[in-house]
């Protein structure tokens, strides 16, 4: 298996190549030369394994398609050292649990920081250690996050040998149990940054730290944000694991909704269909933040200014440039890297928006790839969080939320919707107490959480002063 850049980088890499690099040299993302194809035979087969077997095996099964320069016998083990009833609560791993008739929640969040991010972070963690130690490097991990990601980047390479992790995020953006999850971890190769700025702001950072390739090469910069293949990949798993559980009949289709606002774990079902899961469609649910909606109804993309990008009661969809986008439109025009590249590089560089709505490719988003989007704002979460619990006695988190309140919207009798669990609720608990008069449950080993001592510097949205923070702090990973 090879990757390739979506905006033409001539050199083919393998799989631990791109997964300690992140960004490849002329800014794209990577993606396979091509995606393994899963026939209704097989289909079947990982069924088999799957209720057989357990999640771990299911997820050996798919990424052994794609990663060919790890021994199978080690890349098993890693699974397994994953995917455990002690760190994600049950053996199913990712439960479904019905709703209405033909709706369900797909329980993502049940790893160390409650959210769906663990389900890849927990696993790339083993990787980078795994790799680094193969090769006696080691590795400066620079992350910019909207609230979850960072919280589980940090749990699952907390104490790696040969892992530093700068951990960038927008000051005064995240809920303050999502902030206290990263801010009070005491080991020393964690360091968080938080950015005077709007999550944008760090994602461009990362970006541009990761585009200086000589700065890169000299500290060993990586990434953990979904513009790393590697954990979007681990993401498709469980694509897989939920259709499973969703449908008996073989080639039976399904829907997936799902909260995003940078693209990556709805690009990771994508990724899915395209490899012959059997899915109807994939529905983009955006918050007041909605440029991927807009962009899905009429062609037009357009970013946001950190002025305009709302602050919501969904904090993790507060984002107007979403990073895995640029994968899903290079599919769209089959490849074609010279377009991508005068898309999200030129156009999109300079001019801040590009339009596609007259190209005869953009019909192909639903047509052929079967994607649709609707938006939510504050009040739809507030109902949605009280019909929920007042119909179904369950309490679910303001992503989930604006999730359902869209999923509704696209329902077909004949097809289930499973809405994709972002985090569980607790971690938003204000805007749950204004919804139902009442917080949420916590979990007993987090319940002092907030008093914990917490580490974090603040630095403006500046480039240098970021390169010159890790510059200071990463000597112990050199």
């Amino acid at each position: 298996m090879r990757y390739v850049s979506t905006r033409g980088n001539p050199e083919q890499k393998r799989f631990c190549d791109i997964l300690l690099e992140g960004l490849a040299p002329d800014g794209g993302l990577y993606l396979p030369v091509s995606y393994p194809q899963i026939d209704a035979n097989r289909l079947q087969v990982l069924r088999s394994v799957y209720a057989e077997q357990g999640y771990a095996q299911l997820a050996f099964e798919i990424l052994t398609l794609y990663i060919d320069d790890i021994p199978h016998n080690d890349l098993r083990a890693l699974c397994q050292k994953t995917y455990t009833r002690e760190v994600f609560g049950s053996a199913a791993i990712t439960p479904l649990r019905a709703l209405e008739p033909g709706v369900f929640v797909l329980a993502l969040s049940n790893g160390p920081t409650l959210a769906f991010k663990d389900l890849a972070m927990q696993l790339l963690g083993h990787l980078f250690e795994y790799e680094l130690a193969r090769r006696g490097e080691a590795l400066n991990i620079l992350g910019a996050t909207s609230g979850d990601t960072g919280s589980a980047a940090e749990y699952a390479m907390r104490g790696k040998k040969g892992v530093q992790v700068f951990m960038t995020s927008p000051h005064g953006r995240m809920s303050p149990f999502q902030q206290a999850q990263m801010f009070s971890l005491p080991e020393p190769n964690i360091h968080n940054i938080a950015i005077q700025g709007v999550f944008d702001d760090c994602q461009d950072i990362v970006k541009a730290v990761s585009a200086d390739q000589s700065f890169k090469r000299r500290y060993r910069i990586g990434t953990v944000n979904s513009i790393n293949w590697a954990r979007l990949l681990a993401q498709v798993v469980y694509y897989f694991a939920g259709y499973f559980q969703a449908t008996s009949a073989p080639q039976q289709r399904v829907s997936f909704t799902v909260p995003s606002g940078n693209f990556g774990n709805v690009c990771a079902g994508h990724v899915a269909r395209c490899m012959g899961l059997p899915i109807a469609k994939l529905v983009v649910a955006t918050n007041e933040n909605d440029v991927l909606d807009v962009f899905f109804k009429t062609g037009v993309y357009k970013l946001r200014t950190s002025e305009q990008t709302f602050e919501t009661s969904s904090p993790s969809m507060d984002i107007s440039k979403a990073s895995n986008f640029e994968r899903f439109v290079f599919d769209l025009f089959q490849g074609d890297a010279p377009r991508v590249k005068q898309l999200f590089q030129d156009e999109l560089g300079h001019s801040g928006w590009f339009d596609i709505g007259q190209d005869p490719v953009f019909s192909q988003a639903q047509g052929r790839f079967g994607f649709y989007s609707g938006r939510s704002t504050h009040a739809d979460r507030l109902r949605t969080i009280q019909d929920t619990h007042k119909r179904f006695a369950q309490i679910i988190d303001t992503h989930t939320a604006d999730g359902l309140k869209v999923a509704r919207e696209h329902l077909q009798s004949h097809e289930p919707m499973l809405v994709l669990e972002t985090a569980l609720p607790i971690k938003f608990a204000d805007t749950i107490i204004e919804a139902l008069g009442h917080p949420p449950p916590c979990p007993a080993a987090l319940a002092d959480l907030s008093q914990r001592p917490q580490r974090v510097t603040m630095l403006p949205a500046d480039v240098a002063q970021v390169k010159a923070f890790i510059e200071q702090h990463c000597s112990d990973a050199a």
